[in-house]
């Protein structure tokens, strides 16, 4: 904050106060050629006079021990622009020290976890329900609080990985995030000649019913270009994060036109790094919990 915004809310602020005084002063006061304390103003309403009745002791002592307060707690803490008041008081120290509390609290049960192979956690029901929890709070937003993912955004309860579901590859997976690397194909496959029969051959891969000729023109094509990620038979590479399009699950759709607009435009589909957020011994519960969801018999 620069100088003259500090000056200008420091003024602002203290001004509010000393105004807010000023009323109080000005209002318990009585001034010449008012009514007495308790005398009628003049008129009544429905027969009711009204007093001009002085504002209770009590609230008024209320009100001053409020400005009181205030002036003491912009002393102790931020609030007078940049000053950062005697105690030294941040939001981000605060954070920080709710952090290591819990930090101290809850890495030794952490680590206890982070020492066994990620199946067997899996198999302990008070460390699925810590991977929930934290699934829940990081990962729901985009995966959904069921793990059934979305249009983009990959359901986790079944067995298609992208990226590869061995407990190895999912904390990998977690702990350094996933980028898509598919291009836009429109110009080396023939441009929008070439994306329908690309497309219908690609739904025959899993079994679709699709124009014959228009699949075995889209084979061609694919068999050139396509299968140095997807493989010769389609079936992914989990290494390069291409997804087997035998299988009938479609991370953005299984329609022709979702699959002419991947070929048409790319995918560029990214998870974010969660290594740092939650550390390797959150990461490994929450990827017993997410490999879980997929081995319910725990193998």
């Amino acid at each position: 904050m620069s100088f003259g915004w500090s000056l200008y809310v420091t003024v602002l602020t203290l001004a509010s106060i000393f105004a807010c005084f000023g009323l109080l002063v000005w209002a318990r006061t009585t001034r010449a050629g008012e009514p007495a304390p308790n005398e009628a103003l003049g008129g009544d309403f429905d027969g009711i006079d009204e007093l001009n009745t002085p504002l209770p002791r009590w609230w008024l002592l209320l009100f001053a021990g409020t400005i009181v307060f205030s002036l003491g707690y912009l002393v102790l803490y931020p609030g007078l622009g940049s000053f950062r008041g005697v105690l030294g008081w941040t939001s981000l120290g605060e954070h920080d020290a709710d952090v290591a509390t819990a930090q101290a609290h809850y890495a030794p049960l952490y680590a206890r976890y982070a020492a066994q192979p990620l199946p067997e956690v899996a198999r302990d029901p008070h460390a699925r329900a810590i991977g929930q929890r934290i699934f829940a709070n990081t990962c729901a937003t985009c995966h959904g609080s069921d793990a059934g993912g979305g249009v983009g955004y990959p359901n986790l309860t079944d067995a298609a990985w992208i990226w590869g579901g061995k407990p190895e590859e999912i904390e990998k997976t977690i702990l350094e995030g996933r980028t898509a690397v598919m291009p836009p194909f429109a110009p080396a496959i023939g441009g929008e000649e070439g994306i329908p029969a690309v497309a219908a051959y690609v739904l025959s891969l899993s079994g679709r019913p699709v124009d014959p000729a228009l699949a075995k023109a889209g084979e061609t094509k694919f068999k050139s270009i396509c299968i140095a990620c997807h493989g010769m038979e389609g079936k992914g590479n989990p290494g390069m994060g291409a997804p087997d399009l035998t299988d009938g699950d479609w991370l953005y759709g299984g329609t022709e036109t979702a699959i002419a607009d991947g070929l048409r435009h790319g995918r560029a589909g990214k998870m974010p790094a969660h290594g740092e957020l939650l550390g390797p011994d959150r990461v490994h519960l929450v990827a017993a919990y997410v490999w879980s969801l997929s081995h319910t018999d725990g193998e």
